[in-house]
């Protein structure tokens, strides 16, 4: 490709990367903006300044996007801009919007004291960079979905990496040290894996990009098993951003440290973004079985028992390990790492209706997991303590709507009508039974079979809170403190209303995805 030509391509790329730049000034802008409001406003204003840039920004950029014309590749075949990437762009953006809105909302829950407020919430309250840090990762994740370069792939996983690990550790107590500092560190042992991955699958393929024809071309003429081993380690770094087993250990600890809004985005965002670049590498490969001699390598087949196998781990560890757990945080971070391996399900069908359900799924769990975070955090909030687990027992009298709105996100994390949980898992599953009726795989049929079972697992402890709710007593000594927003409870009730609705109506999503 000539100069010319080189120029006349990244020209015209310029339309399709307008989201991406625009967050990129967004934080620029917001860095600027913190930096002369600390001097001239107050606390809270300054707060709520940054926080309404922040939302008016993500949604400039999702509307853009939805808006934006432009498909195809960008900057050489650096980039691919099609409708899938631009419905986990908004799944993104309307997160981190969500996210926002709850802690501007939760930080000053009085109103009439706007000036000098003093929290009595528990809760840290994030810094003043945690604005232009999330715009940051946000661009990251924006990123991540339209790379199809490994290259491209590899700069926008670090950048989310390394916000993540800021706002884990943004707050200055000694927990959030910790998690990021574990964060950090298993970071960079799958980040190290991942880049050894890449370099050997560009050994084998002489070339960076997924949608090179080459790249499938010659992964099949290698040694199947060297093959499937170098992109089983590249996908080490997307197993890391979806809290996928073996690159899981960090979910608990970092949750934990990091405040409610923070862990909330974690548990939606990243996996959303990862779950894209995991389909966009495992169809790069040869769909079909290689049929001559010089065609012996990496199919599409020989990496589904692999993933198979990852996906029930997954569901297993995830499952079991929330059993014991006694901080609703840690039980809700032992909950996304069986929810990535639910994912994971559709991905491993390889089939279009697989790919479907994994929209659906990262659709609806963007309602889900969210709402859990946030009801839960008001419960505690409402109630003046921590967030463990037994401190819930008896508060389902007190707060009825916040009670009865987390009884439902439960049933719906568990799979249970009448939620969109359990259309959610139907979707992923009816895709993986006919993937098993296809190949006959008995490492498919185990999954199908474990991981509905595991419905029966995580039963006992998504009801774990409900029951203490409704069916034991309060502690006397516990005073409900009653200082809540209304806008947070109507925001995390507003989450609920989209899980009931979408299993009545699957076709209002279903008709998106599926027509995409």
């Amino acid at each position: 490709m000539s100069l010319t030509e080189q120029l006349t391509d990244i020209l015209n790329s310029l339309g399709g990367f307008g989201p991406m730049a625009w967050l990129s000034l967004a934080f620029c802008g917001l860095l600027v903006a913190e930096l002369f409001l600390i001097r001239s406003a107050s606390p809270f204003r300054t707060r709520q300044w940054l926080a309404v840039l922040s939302v008016a920004s993500l949604l400039i950029a999702a509307l853009w996007s939805v808006v934006s014309p432009t498909r195809g590749f960008l900057f050489m075949h650096l980039l691919f801009v099609d409708n899938q990437a631009i419905y986990f762009q908004v799944i993104t953006a309307l997160a981190a919007i969500l996210v926002l809105l709850y802690d501007l909302f939760t930080a000053f829950p009085s109103r009439e004291k706007l000036e000098g407020f003093d929290n009595t919430v528990k809760s840290p309250q994030l810094p003043l960079e945690w604005y232009s840090l999330l715009i940051a990762m946000t661009l990251g994740l924006f990123l991540m979905t339209v790379s199809v370069n490994l290259l491209s792939i590899y700069l926008s996983i670090e950048l989310v990496s390394i916000c993540s690990y800021l706002l884990t550790a943004l707050t200055t107590d000694r927990k959030a040290s910790e998690g990021g500092i574990k964060y950090l560190l298993f970071g960079a042992v799958s980040s190290a894996i991942m880049l050894y991955g890449m370099s050997l699958l560009y050994g084998m393929t002489g070339t960076l990009d997924l949608t090179a024809e080459s790249f499938g071309i010659e992964l099949a003429r290698q040694d199947a098993a060297v093959a499937s081993v170098a992109v089983l380690l590249t996908l080490a770094g997307l197993f890391f951003k979806l809290a996928g087993v073996p690159f899981h250990v960090w979910t608990p600890d970092a949750y934990e440290a990091a405040p409610v809004p923070v862990a909330a985005f974690f548990s939606v965002a990243p996996k959303a973004a990862a779950v894209l670049v995991l389909m966009r590498l495992v169809t790069a490969l040869p769909i079909d079985p290689p049929t001559t001699d010089a065609l012996t390598g990496a199919t599409t087949t020989s990496l589904q028992t692999p993933l198979a196998v990852l996906a029930l781990a997954g569901i297993l560890i995830g499952n079991l390990s929330a059993l014991r757990q006694t901080d609703a945080k840690r039980l809700l971070a032992y909950s996304t790492i069986a929810h990535a391996g639910f994912l994971l399900v559709g991905v491993v069908a390889f089939n279009k209706a697989g790919f479907d359900a994994v929209l659906f799924y990262a659709g609806t769990y963007l309602f889900m997991s969210l709402a859990a975070f946030f009801l839960i955090d008001l419960l505690a909030r409402a109630n003046g303590t921590d967030l463990t687990i037994s401190q819930f027992a008896g508060l389902g009298s007190k707060y009825p709507l916040l009670s009865i709105g987390l009884t439902v996100v439960m049933l719906a994390l568990t799979g249970l009508p009448p939620t969109v949980g359990f259309t959610a898992k139907l979707l992923s599953f009816s895709a993986l039974y006919d993937a098993y009726q296809h190949t006959g795989d008995n490492w498919l049929l185990a999954l199908f079979i474990l991981g509905l079972l595991n419905a029966l697992i995580s039963l006992v402890y998504y009801l774990k809170i409900p029951f203490l709710l409704f069916f034991r007593p309060g502690d006397s000594a516990t005073t409900a403190e009653g200082n809540l927003a209304k806008p947070a409870v109507w925001l995390a009730l507003g989450l609920v209303v989209p899980v009931l609705a979408l299993f009545l109506k699957p076709e209002w999503l279903l008709q998106w995805v599926t027509g995409w």
